[in-house]
């Protein structure tokens, strides 16, 4: 089970305390900063990534890969964010980019 992330301090702090990784146009923040029992997953897909349809689109493409390995997730808050080269990806292409960078971001938390 993912949760959602919600809350704009939640945010801030996975944008300044959180290490983060990347693969590809796919990068991961994550933190234990707010002890979060279960992971709990956001996404920022920026405009630059295309018109509202586009990211919406890239939006539950992500949620659904990060659904399929979700047991093996650290518990936490990540945060995934994408660049516009993402939306060529292929979902299994876009799954595998995403359960590597979000796999190595939560190793590389040594809080």
């Amino acid at each position: 089970m993912v949760w959602r992330v919600s809350g704009r301090s939640t945010f801030q702090v996975l944008r300044q305390a959180a290490r983060g990784t990347r693969s590809g146009p796919v990068s991961v923040r994550f933190t234990t900063v707010d002890a979060s029992p279960v992971p709990r997953v956001g996404y920022a897909v920026g405009r630059r990534v295309g018109h509202a349809v586009t990211r919406n689109r890239l939006r539950r493409r992500l949620r659904a890969a990060v659904s399929e390995f979700a047991a093996e997730l650290r518990p936490g808050t990540y945060l995934v964010s994408v660049d516009r080269e993402a939306c060529g990806l292929s979902y299994e292409e876009l799954k595998t980019k995403v359960a590597l960078a979000m796999t190595s971001a939560s190793r590389k938390d040594h809080r």
